[in-house]
C-alpha cells in the first residue's frame, strides 16, 4: 500500500492549529468536523477503554472499535 500524502486538514477554530498546520492545507469549519465528533462521542460512550487516559494495547483497541462498528451496522449478531 502506498503512503498517501496529507492534502488538507480540517478542524475547529482553536487558534493553536493555525500555528501548526500550514496555511494552504488548513480549513477551519465546524460543518466539516461534526461527524467526526459524533463518532468520537459514540466510541467514548460504548468503549470504556477510550475514557481512560491511556489504552494499553492498540491491537485490542482496533478489535474493540471493529466489533462496535460491526454491531452498529448489524453485521455482528453474537452480541445483543
Amino acid at each position: 500500500m502506498k503512503d498517501k500524502a496529507i492534502k488538507s486538514v480540517v478542524n475547529d477554530y482553536w487558534k493553536a492549529y493555525q500555528k501548526v498546520v500550514p496555511k494552504g492545507m488548513h480549513t477551519q469549519s465546524k460543518a466539516e468536523t461534526y461527524t467526526v465528533e459524533g463518532y468520537n462521542s459514540l466510541f467514548r460512550h460504548f468503549l470504556a477503554r477510550l475514557r481512560r487516559k491511556y489504552s494499553k494495547n492498540t491491537d485490542r483497541l482496533k478489535e474493540a472499535v471493529t466489533m462496535l462498528m460491526l454491531k452498529r451496522n448489524n453485521q455482528l449478531s453474537i452480541i445483543r
